[in-house]
């Protein structure tokens, strides 16, 4: 891992998006061409707010593993709440993943009509602030999703507001990751090589090394390295399916550390932004001509869409 060349993924200003928004727009969507990749400095999520959930995720994790277990919802996929250490696995690997990890979800007001599909949130009862922190940090995911959407869009040359209505109360998840330390003959990697599942994500500590994408130009394994407080943004696979692979979504994986840091653990926080469950995910028609035909010729709803895969990444049984 010492020895893994750095992807020369590009770093963008959001805040440039307000002064010159099809320029940003272009340089934004050439780098998910590329890379499949992006980073987004500037990206409008308060420090102190950030810093506040680094502190909770950390207090979290702290539990015992006991308390942490009453959170985990059997048969549940890993919707909501605790998912244990080594329950998830890279579609198609042989080792389970090195980490355990929380999920937030939307929350929906009494009999929303997405209610049946979209499972209430768990909240602990420690650490004390952990409801408020996160229940902030998703609303400012939020906001940071529709505006890079509205860049997305834009370089599709759709209206700027056309994602809008796809993800209103969209079921998109923030996932609080922790790898914990790993002996040196640990059996498996921190995240295996694999694909999201949804429209874009947007992750939030990268910086401790060990995110690397797999260049699709030379086959290599690349090393991502943000600026301190940047944002990693990536394609997913329902955003990959409705642009006919215009926008890929690249293979990635987080490898285990050097020696001399196994002993610490990682954390990050990756926010998974999800249509809503009836969107159609339907190839775009401009996305299609002679050299590009349709690869997707039946659509299929995001609910069915994450349904499959989540079979697919063990999260749930058949």
């Amino acid at each position: 891992m010492l020895d893994t060349a750095s992807a020369q993924v590009p770093t963008l200003s959001l805040a440039d998006q307000a002064r010159d928004p099809d320029g940003f727009a272009a340089a934004f969507g050439a780098s998910f061409e590329r890379f499949g990749f992006a980073i987004v400095a500037d990206h409008g999520i308060a420090q102190p707010l950030i810093d506040r959930a680094w502190r909770e995720t950390e207090s979290l994790f702290a539990l015992p593993e006991a308390e942490k277990r009453d959170h985990f919802i059997a048969g549940g996929g890993g919707a909501r709440g605790y998912t244990p250490f080594k329950t998830e696995i890279a579609k198609d690997a042989k080792h389970v993943d090195l980490k355990e990890f929380w999920h937030i979800g939307r929350e929906l007001p009494a009999g929303h009509r997405f209610a049946e599909v979209m499972a209430d949130n768990v909240w602990p009862v420690r650490p004390e602030e952990f409801k408020d922190t996160f229940l902030e940090l998703f609303t400012a995911f939020d906001r940071a999703g529709d505006r890079l959407l509205s860049a997305i869009a834009r370089y599709l040359d759709l209206a700027p507001d056309w994602f809008d209505p796809a993800v209103r109360d969209g079921n998109s998840v923030l996932r609080l990751l922790h790898y914990p330390p790993i002996p040196v003959d640990a059996e498996g990697v921190r995240a295996g090589a694999h694909e999201d599942i949804n429209l874009i994500t947007l992750l939030l500590g990268a910086e401790e090394a060990g995110l690397e994408l797999l260049d699709r130009a030379t086959g290599d394994w690349l090393a991502i390295k943000p600026p301190e407080g940047a944002m990693v943004v990536n394609v997913g696979d329902m955003l990959q399916r409705l642009t006919n692979h215009r926008l890929p979504s690249t293979t990635h994986r987080v490898v285990n550390p050097p020696p001399e840091r196994r002993g610490h653990s990682r954390y990050s926080m990756p926010f998974f932004l999800h249509p809503a469950p009836d969107f159609l995910i339907e190839t775009l028609p401009q996305t299609i001509d002679a050299e590009h035909p349709n690869r997707y010729p039946e659509p299929i709803t995001a609910h069915d869409y994450l349904h499959q895969r989540l079979v697919e990444i063990g999260l749930i049984k058949n």
